[in-house]
């Protein structure tokens, strides 16, 4: 089992700045990919950013040019650096990695529990 510890979410005003943070531990393998995805109240989840294990990324419409994710990968962490926040941007952040517990093991997702992050003046 992996565990996914997240933070740096909580209150900004508009046009400020978050990092959120998560670190994977467990039986792990290897990651074939981290992100991050977002739910608001009333909406279904969706995609925020992704990173692959070779660097490339991937951004929904709505946070480009505003969003970035990086990864440290000796340390099994994905970053997510908001800026320019919005109130559209208020909703629980969720990281989610895929990876193989072995070598021969099928790629396998998991969650998060999740940290509020809320724009409001």
């Amino acid at each position: 089992q992996v565990q996914l510890v997240e933070s740096g979410g909580g209150l900004v005003q508009p046009g400020g700045s978050l990092r959120l943070s998560c670190a994977a531990s467990g039986t792990i393998f290897s990651i074939n990919v981290m992100g991050w995805y977002r739910q608001a109240p009333g909406k279904e989840r969706e995609l925020v950013a992704a990173i692959t294990s070779g660097g490339t990324t991937n951004y929904a419409d709505s946070v480009k040019g505003r969003f970035t994710i990086s990864r440290d990968n000796a340390k099994n962490t994905v970053y997510l650096q908001m800026n320019s926040l919005k109130p559209e941007d208020t909703a629980v952040y969720y990281c989610n990695v895929d990876y193989r517990r072995t070598s021969m093991g099928a790629v396998l997702r998991y969650w998060g529990q999740g940290t509020q992050v809320t724009v409001s003046s």
